[in-house]
């Protein structure tokens, strides 16, 4: 029985209630020994007296306490105490998805296509690690105060299905997939499904599908077609309504195959919602009869086997039928004595169509033949069908030569490329030129320093030269330490030029060009938005390490300078920011004693131990003398926490007879936070 003040683990200490679920009940709770909140999720009773859902669900919580991604709650801990089973994890302050939607009724296309490509994020770290959610909806997902996007509750589902728990405790049937309903194997793709259910919601304010039992919106889910999130709201842009209907596609063949693919779906629906992009597999198109005629001849690549059977076998089925109504004219005006039906003339007449038959069999396939050739023959311009002979089947002989370049398949095994000169270019804007050739990029720091910061001072080779693809070209880049008058992309704009900027775009604007937003510190997701809105095409993003803590996992750079006059439809390139590259830390000290423990007195034996926030233990000692000098360099945490124990005597108390009692000896802990210097 969990108690308010208990203490779990010996570290964790439960302060409240914050949620509970048909599994579980979740407690914020403090840890003594890195001096942190989290949120300890205890799994209930009836659980945890079975044996077999325990040993599935310590497995599972221990592969997800491997996950560490910004858009994934991430699990701290897993363990278990007199019989009390919990997982730590990540404390997120905000609101699951389900009761934003129900606070909203229903969101923007904007908000809901956002809150899907970070959920897709997550699930992809999830699946490149071979671990599938199996109950991503509403209530699984949070949205912090800073608007992140977390998903929760990876590795109980999959313990639950496997111990055949109720619906009513596994979460709603309304977002779960066909092949789930059925109780057949899931996978990556059953995650897409339910979040295809959840885009689905966020979009109209309802579920697609309901019913008065579990069961029977199971069914559905089986045999029903997914309704139009159009028909319950008409602003819905195309785009999205296929990606919801792509993402539910009864067969997990027809949907997207992983996150990514989903992903790139959303994110061009953002820039471009209104066009119809997305492929969807029409089943009834898929298995339709498909006749080769004059003007509609499908490509030699996109006849497979079983399409040519098919096409020889309709070929020889009409020339049967045409004989077969020849035949019955030819009896209808020749019957007479002189056709005389006997035995032997029908054994004959047998033969003669067995025979025929495999003639026309041997025609059929030679047709197919001559048709393979002809439109070979016809792509490569052999029978002058061909309009342009730098093109073959529709590519180019500039991707040819790129990709014998990058094979090593020509004369010589290697392509020189002209190098592009990407000086004074931002690092963002120059990876991206030089990889669209197909270089490796190595970024250097610079000696001279003479440019804004994360600006291309000079490269290797130059620009102009000639080298093959795939080479490494390395790039020398600014930390802007020499620079006195340029403006960085990585820095926000001075109010002055911030303001010059804005009097400029007034004017400017009123011939059409658009003012450069400052996306420092956004999200990546946030970015894409601002640029959509203000007119502007997001390019590429590219991850890099940069020295400002408070910008990690945020864009710290952009390929445009913040008030820049752009032309509509400008790529902008960006940064996102992994931390700092090579950060280290310091920490010197005199360590005090733990005089603001309760009974603590002077001579003591005290144990003392420093952990960073890592886990790295940098002290462990015992001492009756205070204070303890100690320095450290090389610390990899910004962070720490000192733990002070001893065994002391309780205040004296007085029994009944008036009698003094000397107070019982109990163990008191004390804990610091400590805070370590940075290095240069």
């Amino acid at each position: 029985m969990v108690k308010i003040g208990m203490m779990i683990g010996g570290r964790y200490e439960i302060l409240e209630k914050i949620g509970t679920g048909g599994m579980s009940d979740v407690y914020k709770s403090k840890d003594h020994k890195l001096n942190r909140f989290v949120a300890v999720k205890v799994l209930k009773q009836e659980f945890s007296e079975n044996e077999n859902f325990v040993s599935k669900f310590r497995v599972e919580a221990q592969a997800a306490a491997g996950l560490m991604h910004p858009n994934i709650v991430n699990v701290y801990d897993v363990g278990d105490e007199d019989g009390i089973y919990y997982i730590v994890m990540e404390l997120v302050e905000g609101i699951t998805l389900k009761k934003y939607i129900e606070k909203k009724s229903r969101l923007t296309v904007k908000e809901a296509v956002s809150i899907a490509i970070q959920v897709a994020m997550g699930l992809e770290a999830a699946h490149n690690n071979h671990i599938i959610h199996r109950d991503i909806k509403p209530q699984n997902i949070i949205i912090s105060k800073e608007g992140k996007v977390k998903v929760t509750d990876f590795g109980i589902a999959k313990a639950a299905t496997s111990n055949t728990i109720t619906s009513n405790v596994m979460g709603s049937v309304h977002y779960t997939s066909p092949e789930q309903a059925r109780g057949g194997y899931s996978d990556a793709k059953s995650d897409i499904y339910s979040l295809g259910i959840t885009l689905f919601e966020m979009l109209t304010g309802r579920v697609p599908f309901n019913g008065d039992t579990t069961v029977a919106i199971a069914i559905k889910h089986i045999q029903e077609e997914l309704p139009s999130p159009h028909t319950f709201n008409d602003e819905i842009p195309i785009s999205v309504e296929k990606i919801v209907l792509k993402c539910c596609q009864k067969s997990p063949d027809r949907r997207y195959q992983s996150a990514v693919e989903l992903i790139s779906d959303l994110k061009r629906s953002l820039i471009t919602p209104e066009e119809d992009f997305v492929d969807i597999v029409d089943p009834d198109e898929e298995g339709a009869t498909r006749v080769v005629s004059s003007n509609t001849n499908p490509a030699p690549s996109s006849l497979s086997d079983t399409e040519q059977m098919r096409l020889k076998q309709d070929v020889i089925n009409e020339e049967m039928k045409k004989r077969k109504e020849r035949k019955e004219r030819y009896s209808e005006e020749r019957y007479s004595d002189e056709f005389d039906e006997d035995e032997s003339d029908d054994g004959e007449d047998t033969d003669n169509m067995e025979k025929l038959t495999i003639a026309l069999a041997v025609v059929a396939a030679i047709l197919v033949g001559v048709i393979v050739v002809v439109m070979v023959g016809r792509a490569f311009g052999f029978f002058g069908g061909g309009s342009d002979n730098s093109t073959v089947i529709g590519i180019s002989t500039e991707q040819i030569s790129k990709e014998d370049a990058a094979s090593g398949s020509n004369e010589n095994d290697t392509v020189s490329i002209v190098i592009p000169d990407v000086t004074g270019q931002s690092y963002a804007e120059a990876k991206s030129n030089l990889e669209a050739k197909g270089f490796t990029v190595v970024k250097e720091a610079s000696s001279e320093n003479t440019k804004a910061k994360n600006v291309v001072e000079s490269q290797k080779p130059e620009g102009g030269s000639s080298a093959a693809s795939g080479e490494t070209v390395t790039v020398y880049v600014s930390d802007g330490s020499g620079s006195s008058s340029a403006t960085t992309t990585a820095d926000s704009a001075s109010a002055t030029e911030a303001s010059s900027a804005s009097t400029e775009a007034s004017t400017e604007n009123e011939s059409g060009l658009i003012s450069m937003p400052n996306l420092i510190g956004m999200s990546e997701e946030d970015a894409y938005v601002t640029l959509i809105e203000a007119g502007l095409t997001p390019g590429k993003v590219i991850e890099t390490t940069n020295e400002d803590t408070n910008l990690t996992g945020l864009i710290c750079a952009q390929s445009e300078p913040v008030g820049a006059q752009l032309e509509a439809g400008t790529t902008i390139n960006m940064e996102l920011s992994t931390g700092p590259a090579n950060v280290s830390y310091s920490y010197s000290a005199d360590i005090s004693a733990p005089t603001e423990g309760e009974n603590y007195t002077s001579g003591l034996s005290v144990n003392v131990s420093l952990v960073t926030a890592d886990g790295t233990q940098l002290l462990s000692t015992t001492t009756t003398s205070f204070p303890i000098s100690v320095s450290y360099t090389g610390i990899t945490s910004s962070t720490g926490v000192l733990t002070f124990t001893y065994t002391a005597n309780g205040p004296a108390t007085t029994n009944e007879a008036g009698e003094t009692v000397a107070g019982t000896a109990q163990q008191y802990t004390v804990t610091r936070a400590v805070t370590f210097t940075q290095e240069n």
